[in-house]
Order: structure tokens, then C-alpha cells, then sequence
């Protein structure tokens, strides 16, 4: 019994440093700053993929912070969600823009029910979890809302090419019944560990604006009633058939357009970090 529980205490709360190794901590100072301490920017990847909601990162893909989200996601090291979580609420505020007061509704990006039943856990919806709870805690109105879900079955996405990703990817997922009811009044942020070629993300761009399109009774507030939020798509009251519903229903992009929705991850690949065009 006592080995067993040094085991599953390894796995929860490991006995060395998540991102270097050094013994007798969970997540020692140098590693826990290279995920907390830089600056959050927006990152792009090259090629860009059409569709790509602007996407925020908290840290470089490498190192320590790469060694962190391995350890998490694959190993099980589930005492790290917290720290990761930060780390990903900083990258929500800087997507919210004018929006971070909130409210704010995080979506995590959905992994295959056969990658979380091989982990054990959902790790994107546990760090979701853990950003919207610092998020509260430093005055920020956030929740969390899984809507999204695989609405079939998509090839193991490592050796693909980016436009194979994107060709795999593409119409994937679906927003569950009711779902888009969970999104109303609020900014909506898409949050993942990981953004490599931007396919899951132009994705589920695409079917949280699907969602929101088929939901009946969705509709947006008046010219000027929001501010900055406003641009984002955040519904309101305005109802369908009216003009101003009209003038923002016109094309494939009815209520929230892959630009409507903002993004926000823990990391991104160097590369997208250093073609960084603002």
C-alpha cells in the first residue's frame, strides 16, 4: 500500500522538477519563470492558415516549458495544471483585449476521446479549469465551457504537414446541442496547451461559429451598446430579421466568424513567436 502511494504521489505531485529534473521540487524557480515570466505575444505560424483566430502564448515551445507540458499531458504530473494555468490566463487576458474584465467564456480545443483515454485525464480542460480560477481570483468574470466535441474521427495528427492537418481537421468538431446558449453575453476564448500549425484552432474557429449560426434566437446587441467587445461577436439582443442582425448575417461568418473568437495558448513554436508582425 505504501508503494503504491509513493507511486501515485510521484505521478501527481513529482518528486523532481518538471522542466529540469532538479530533485525535491514539483517545479523548481528557473523553470516555473520560463513559463510565467515572459512576455505574452501574439504568435503566428508560417504558413498561416485562413481561418486562424488571433492567438496569444505565454512561453516558447522548448526547453523547460516543452518538458512541462509533456509532463502534464503525457506523464500524468497532474500537480502542474496550476502553474500551466496561470501561465494560460495571462494568455486569455492579452487575447480579451478590451474584453478582460469579462465575462469571458474559455472553450478548451478538444483532444480524441482516444488520446484522453489513453492519459487518463483531459489535459486542456484541466488547465482551462485552473486558468478560469486564477482568472476569478484577480477580478476577472471567467468560466469554462467544453462545447466542443469530435464529430468524427480524425487521423493521429504527428508527421502530418500542415495542410494535411488542416485537410484532417477540417470539419472535425462540432459544438454540442445547446452548447452555443453557453457562449451568449460573453467573450469567447479558445484555449489550448499547444499551437504548432494553427489546424485545431482554425477549427474549432470554425465550429463555435457553425454552433452559433444553427442555435435559433442568437442574436447581437445594437451599433454602440458594447465597446472593443463588440468586435469580438459577442451576442446580444439585437433579433434575427432585424437590419443591424441582417447587416452581420450575410455570409458563412452569421454570429462569430473564425475572427469573432480570440485564442489563447501556454506555448507556441519558437518560429511562430519570431514572425511575430505587430
Amino acid at each position: 500500500m505504501r508503494g503504491w502511494w509513493r507511486e501515485f504521489s510521484g505521478l501527481v505531485l513529482p518528486a523532481s522538477c518538471g522542466g529540469c529534473g532538479r530533485q525535491r521540487t514539483a517545479l523548481c524557480g528557473r523553470c516555473r519563470a520560463a513559463l510565467l515570466d515572459g512576455p505574452v505575444r501574439r504568435v503566428r505560424p508560417a504558413p498561416e492558415p485562413a481561418g486562424l483566430p488571433e492567438v496569444y502564448a505565454a512561453a516558447r515551445y522548448e526547453d523547460a516549458v516543452r518538458a512541462v507540458l509533456l509532463g502534464h499531458k503525457e506523464r500524468g504530473a497532474l500537480g502542474l495544471a496550476g502553474v500551466l494555468g496561470r501561465a494560460l490566463a495571462g494568455a486569455v487576458r492579452a487575447a480579451a483585449g478590451p474584453c478582460a474584465r469579462g465575462p469571458l467564456v474559455l472553450v478548451p480545443v478538444p483532444s480524441s476521446r482516444r488520446a484522453v483515454r489513453a492519459r487518463g485525464h483531459d489535459a486542456t480542460r484541466r488547465m482551462a479549469l485552473a486558468a478560469a480560477g486564477e482568472l476569478r481570483r484577480t477580478g476577472t468574470d471567467a468560466r469554462v465551457a467544453p462545447v466542443l466535441r469530435q464529430g468524427r474521427a480524425v487521423a493521429d495528427q504527428a508527421g502530418l504537414s500542415a495542410p494535411q492537418r488542416l485537410a484532417n481537421l477540417t470539419g472535425a468538431l462540432r459544438v454540442a446541442g445547446g452548447g452555443a446558449r453557453l457562449l451568449e453575453g460573453a467573450g469567447v476564448v479558445l484555449v489550448d496547451d499547444l499551437m504548432t500549425t494553427g489546424a485545431s484552432l482554425v477549427e474549432a474557429a470554425r465550429a463555435v461559429a457553425a454552433g452559433r449560426v444553427r442555435e435559433p434566437g442568437m442574436g447581437y446587441r445594437s451599433e454602440g451598446e458594447e465597446d472593443g467587445c463588440l468586435r469580438q461577436g459577442i451576442p446580444g439582443n439585437s433579433p434575427p430579421g432585424s437590419a443591424h442582425h441582417r447587416r452581420r448575417s450575410g455570409d458563412a461568418q452569421v454570429h462569430a466568424g473564425p475572427r469573432a473568437v480570440r485564442a489563447a495558448v501556454v506555448a507556441a513554436t519558437p518560429e511562430s513567436f519570431a514572425i511575430n508582425r505587430n
